[in-house]
């Protein structure tokens, strides 16, 4: 649910900056396309420069006001008073802006109606927009689906929250019960011991538990059932559930959660700075190094028959399949989408080309597409197979927390030496600890050393074969 209310955010950014160009476009040159003056009252290069103000104005103002907090309120009348507050603070950025640039001082009353302008076209599409999402089901597909478990009073109270507050995005799939049946009038699935076989079943985002506190067992175990299909947990019980790992603790209208698990990247401004990082990082290498990637296509073609690139499917974000892109490094490669053999030292499978590639990690370049696609990350842990992943979950408990982040082209794992064979219990082991802690520990600055350290340690070259 948080990489959808991510989304959610998003595009409500995007809603008001496209409100903001309007505000500007109409003050600046409505009147002189309604010929109400001889002349536009500035010029087309002075209002493209007073745009982009108004536009880093207000991205200042939201990410200094916590961006969720501004977008994800649940009552009007409260998310209006908050934009109100938004926009004199916006306007003093942007005088702030225009007087540091030595613009004219004409520049500062036009921001006051560009400002309120802005004001009042974000109250009325806003409220515009509430409507159109009750009365459609425009966001079930796109919002978060959320399976409740318990169906009591608290699990009544989070339908009623959903059906009322749609423009946050929030789907409700349907309930687990031990006590409750059909004809409450509730999409009941199943029991709660069915969560395993639900979650196998239908796609499901996050889970809301709404049991009583008293019914300690079965909160435990849903919470484990989440874990292990690495499915993030709220809880919403009668009194504070206590819990060992890191939770969050906010508000469905009056109803407290604990969101359990809270990582540093749920956060929105790391949530951008992370993305533009990845798309910036990924584009210059893709430029930079576009002849490095067109010899080594042609040394593959020279070298063996076959692709130039190896397409095998891997799990991602939320545990969905993607499209991986390597360098093909092999005579015969394992099938894309159920292959289970894995490289070994001195693989006769792999080609002159392919071994060398392989030593440097060359063969992984392509994947700085997969970044710009958007299915990876320059960092994070390592996409597996659809097989191993099966596998490492029987093993490690909590290995699928892994897919609340996107997989990256290099991980804090690999820079540690935890790379190539996973054959014993240690081997998985270490590996699923690294990328936790990573993912528990995120920062830009451990992105960058973990980039430095791939490049230039030792230690991220070890098994590589």
């Amino acid at each position: 649910m948080k990489v959808k209310k991510q989304r959610i955010i998003f595009g409500y950014i995007v809603l008001d900056l496209f409100l903001l160009l309007v505000s500007a476009l109409s003050v600046l040159f409505l009147p002189y396309v309604l010929e109400l003056v001889e002349s536009p009252p500035v010029s087309n290069k002075r209002a493209l420069l007073m745009i982009a103000v108004y536009g880093v104005g207000w991205l200042i103002t939201i990410f200094a006001n916590n961006a969720q907090d501004i977008y994800m309120r649940t009552e009007l009348l409260k998310r209006n008073k908050a934009l109100i507050i938004n926009c004199f603070v916006f306007a003093g950025i942007a005088a702030t802006i225009i007087l540091v640039l030595g613009l004219k001082y004409h520049f500062l009353k036009l921001t006051l109606f560009v400002t309120g302008t802005f004001l009042v076209l974000n109250m009325i599409s806003f409220k515009i927009l509430i409507d159109i999402f009750k009365e459609s089901k425009f966001l079930n597909s796109f919002g978060a689906r959320m399976l409740v478990v318990g169906a009591g009073e608290k699990g009544r109270e989070v339908l009623k929250f959903v059906n009322q507050n749609k423009h946050l995005g929030y789907n409700v799939v349907g309930f687990l019960d031990d006590f409750y049946t059909a004809s409450n009038g509730l999409n009941l699935l199943g029991k709660v011991n069915d969560l395993d076989t639900i979650l196998e079943e239908k796609k499901v985002d996050e889970i809301v538990i709404t049991l009583p506190i008293e019914n300690d067992h079965q909160i435990r175990t849903a919470i484990q059932s989440a874990d292990t299909h690495g499915i993030r947990v709220n809880l919403i019980p009668e009194f504070p559930y206590e819990t060992k790992g890191n939770y969050k603790s906010y508000s469905l209208g009056t109803l407290p959660v604990l969101q359990y698990r809270q990582i540093p990247l749920d956060l929105f401004h790391n949530f951008i700075l992370k993305k533009a990082f990845d798309y910036l990082f990924a584009t210059a290498v893709i430029i930079l190094l576009f002849p490095v990637f067109a010899m080594i296509a042609i040394l593959i073609k020279m070298d063996s028959p076959g692709p130039i690139l190896y397409k095998p499917i891997r799990k991602g974000q939320l545990g969905q399949n993607f499209v991986c892109f390597k360098f093909r490094t092999m005579k015969q490669n394992d099938d894309a989408n159920a292959g289970t053999q894995s490289t070994v030292k001195d693989d006769p499978r792999i080609t002159r080309v392919g071994r060398f590639l392989r030593k440097f990690d060359l063969d992984e370049l392509p994947q700085f597409l997969n970044v710009i696609k958007g299915d990876m990350s320059v960092v994070g842990p390592r996409p597996h197979r659809v097989n191993l992943n099966n596998d490492f979950r029987k093993v490690v408990s909590d290995y699928m927390i892994r897919h609340y982040v996107k997989p990256g082209l290099t991980g804090w794992a690999q820079v540690n030496g935890w790379r190539g064979p996973t054959e014993t219990e240690e081997q998985k082991r270490e590996r699923v600890s690294h990328d936790l802690w990573y993912i528990n520990n995120w920062s830009i600055w451990l992105d960058i050393k973990i980039v430095f350290l791939t490049v230039f340690s030792r230690k991220s070259r070890v098994n590589a074969f």
